[in-house]
């Protein structure tokens, strides 16, 4: 029956399932891939030379390494099964153990009673017998009565004085040999009958008392304070010899408990002393005393699971208890300050000392981890809301103006980018941030982590928003940004500086700091775990910079809208693009100078003036520069292509579209093209709505019957008005600036989409 149990507890143990959908889909693709090995007709050899037949060097190589990482998938799925049934594991092998203990001195009892029994039985038989001999036998069995006693029976007559002795000077060893005797002997004589059924049941009984006795002196002897070290080594093993195992283990653990007690009450931590400090000496005093037992246990028991799962459940619940008294003690005070890096040195000191144990087959990391990880994770919080509070501070009073770091900064790091106050300020504190998440990485925190930076660098882009004219009546609408105080970017150079300082912070230093996460996990790993690594935390972390980048584009947005919507409106709210300036043009002919219009020209001088100013704050990031450009005019153009008001002006006013209007409107477009083109940010998108936005007013002009190609004049004319056009406003001479650059990626597609402009179809 109990090997029924324990092979039922083995199977048990080694199926637990993990408690979760996705753990057991992940087994159960496991399960899938081992069935081949589970099969008993499986064969290595015949298994390897089917896989390996047709494979060269590398391929063999490739089939190594997967391979492994099925052994390491196997042996992950294997822990966190066991992790999943620990507790009801031990339980069980707890009572299953008691419940064989409880076999045995049931068995005991009654091979007790059957030899009772049985002598019983044949002193019954004797007596019969004897009662029925004659007098000669009678005479004759006198006789035998008065001779000499036998040897053995000597023995016995002296074994139970001499056993006295011996437990009295605790002659241990000596003892336990007599009784190994006296077993040995009991054994002969009953299978050769040489000691009547009565002498039988005496050397039995006093064996047993013996036994306990001696069991009992051992149990003492353990028990007392001064018992350590060898002498306690030697009473645990006999007591294990005397049958009595879960009692000795059980004796062993507690004098390890009684010796670590005695201990945590002469351990006074200095008032003084710092967390690491306190953390560092108690990690000392408790995962010795856990190693030792360690130790003693394996020595004496072996790996025998019941008493291994003793071990294990005593060792956690004195892990647990170190656990507390470094959170009460150490980490609660720094996670509420906010000291993540004292947090992490304790965290890292205790882990340091615990995975020593490792080596005895104790794995007790997770347990603390998971009572430490709310005191991290407070103070994760703290110092993620202490940096945006203090950059927050710091952007009140920045001045926007771009400069290299302080001196102090400058020396103790590698970056040497211009940002403003409140930019440097949050950098610095997130490459320190970074400095200290080694043990959130063990914590699965590093998901956190970055998730906490993100919408700090949310709250910070949302605080650069606000400083940008014209948005505090959209204050209430920007999530996150509270009722803070933040000082106005004024003058176009401090509003591309808030530009500059987010997307330094997005595209390099925030990316470049997260890597430390990988960094420091990696210093923890082996190649294998490294490449697992990078094919799993660099796609989180470049999802990451994406969410950084995304956020930054909003703030490019709110930059391009309020820069569009002060072209296009005056301060009173009239709009500087209406269709009347096309549409009343044709009663003006007489007064009719060639030149683009006044809106797009104030454009195309915004442009410059921004590309002038993004040159010097965007060095060695032109990308961004042309990005900012890109949409700045795309913000402009599709506001013409979607107002509704204007195009029924056009299509449907009272006054058509004549032939100058579309001729002027024509020009307007074509000069977007051209300084867009030579600008190089003619985007695909750009160009697509001007010819759409040309498509529909020349579908407007044909309404009146004429055709919309018999009034334009050839485009090298538009172009040509153009480029003067760009060259006055530039206050560039015609021959400095007259040839366009027919090498730039835009010019080849803005020449094809004047010709196919020219060539659309039927209106």
């Amino acid at each position: 029956m109990a090997t029924t149990l324990k092979s039922s507890r083995s199977r048990s143990h080694a199926s637990g399932m993990p408690a979760k959908g996705s753990a057991r889909d992940a087994g159960t693709n496991l399960e899938e891939n081992l069935n081949i090995f589970k099969s008993d007709s499986f064969d290595a050899d015949v298994y390897v030379q089917s896989k390996c037949h047709s494979l060269n060097e590398k391929e063999i190589r490739q089939l190594c390494s997967n391979l492994m990482d099925l052994k390491k998938a196997s042996a992950e799925e294997m822990r966190r099964s066991v992790y999943a049934n620990y507790t009801a594991f031990i339980r069980t092998s707890k009572e299953i153990s008691d419940l064989e203990g409880e076999l045995s001195s049931i068995r005991n009892l009654l091979s007790t009673q059957a030899t009772l029994v049985h002598n019983l039985a044949e002193g019954v038989h004797i007596d019969s017998l004897s009662d029925s001999l004659p007098d000669s036998a009678t005479n004759s069995s006198s006789n035998d009565e008065i001779s000499e006693p036998s040897d053995i029976e000597n023995w016995l007559t002296e074994f139970p004085d001499h056993l006295d002795v011996l437990l009295a000077e605790r002659r241990v060893d000596e003892a336990l040999s007599s009784l190994d005797e006296g077993e040995h002997i009991a054994s002969e004589a009953k299978e050769n009958k040489t000691l009547s059924p009565a002498l039988l049941l005496m050397l039995q009984n006093s064996i047993t008392e013996s036994r306990q006795r001696l069991a009992d002196q051992l149990a003492d002897i353990a028990c007392q304070p001064s018992t350590r070290g060898a002498e306690l080594r030697a009473a645990i093993s006999a007591l294990k010899k005397l049958g009595d195992g879960p009692r000795a283990h059980s004796l062993l653990l507690n004098a390890h408990s009684q010796r670590y007690q005695y201990n945590m009450q002469s351990f006074r931590p200095s008032s003084t002393s710092y967390g690491g400090a306190y953390t560092a000496a108690l990690s000392q005093l408790v995962f010795s005393a856990i190693a030792q037992a360690a130790t003693d246990s394996l020595a004496i028991f072996g790996n025998e699971p019941s008493y291994t799962s003793e071990l294990v459940m005593w060792a956690t619940k004195h892990a647990e208890g170190f656990a507390l008294l470094v959170k009460r003690h150490a980490l609660t005070s720094s996670a509420a300050a906010g000291g993540l890096r004292a947090a992490a040195e304790c965290v890292q000191i205790a882990l340091g000392h615990c995975q020593l144990l490792e080596a005895r087959g104790l794995a007790l990391c997770p347990v603390l981890l998971k009572l430490f990880r709310p005191s991290v994770e407070q103070a994760l919080d703290a110092n993620i809301k202490r940096i945006e509070e203090s950059t927050a501070a710091l952007a009140a009073a920045d001045d926007w103006e771009l400069n290299y770091p302080p001196t102090s900064i400058r020396q103790s790091s590698a970056y040497q980018y211009k940002l403003s106050i409140s930019a440097h300020r949050f950098n610095l504190m997130v490459q320190d941030f970074f400095e200290d998440v080694g043990p959130l990485l063990s914590m699965q925190l590093g998901g956190k982590a970055l998730e906490g930076l993100f919408q700090v660098f949310n709250s910070y882009v949302n605080t650069l928003i606000k400083a940008l004219p014209g948005s505090l009546e959209e204050e209430v609408s920007i999530e996150g940004s509270g009722n803070k105080i933040v000082r106005m970017a004024e003058t176009e150079a401090q509003q591309i500086a808030l530009l500059a300082n987010a997307s330094l912070l997005a595209d390099e230093l925030l990316p470049r700091a997260a890597m430390k996460l990988s960094f420091n996990q990696g210093n923890h790993k082996d190649e294998s775990q490294r490449r697992s690594d990078r094919q799993t935390r660099h796609p989180e972390q470049r999802e990451w910079k994406k969410r950084l980048v995304s956020t930054v584009d909003r703030l490019k947005d709110s930059f391009c809208q309020q820069h569009a919507l002060d072209l296009i409106f005056t301060e009173e709210g009239d709009s500087h693009l209406t269709a009347d300036m096309y549409i009343n043009m044709d009663g003006n002919a007489d007064e009719m100078e060639w030149f683009p219009s006044h809106i797009f020209q104030e454009l195309y001088v915004k442009l410059n003036r921004i590309a002038a100013i993004a040159a010097d704050m965007f060095v060695g990031r032109e990308r961004f520069a042309t990005l900012l450009l890109m949409r700045l005019t795309e913000t402009v153009i599709l506001w013409l292509s979607q107002d509704q008001s204007f195009w029924d002006d056009i299509e449907e006013g009272p006054t058509p579209l004549g032939p100058l209007g579309l001729q002027q409107f024509y020009m307007d477009m074509t000069f977007v093209r051209c300084f867009a083109s030579q600008g190089r940010y003619l985007s695909r998108n750009l160009l697509r709505v001007v010819n759409d936005i040309i498509s529909k007013a020349m579908s407007a002009f044909s309404t009146t019957g004429m055709d919309p190609y018999s009034v334009l004049p050839e485009d090298e004319w538009f172009t040509e008005v153009c480029q003067d056009a760009m060259d006055k406003l530039s206050g560039k001479p015609k021959a400095a600036n007259g040839e366009r650059d027919l090498n730039s990626p835009t010019a080849s597609v803005s020449a094809q989409s004047v010709s196919s402009v020219r060539s659309h179809g039927s209106y």
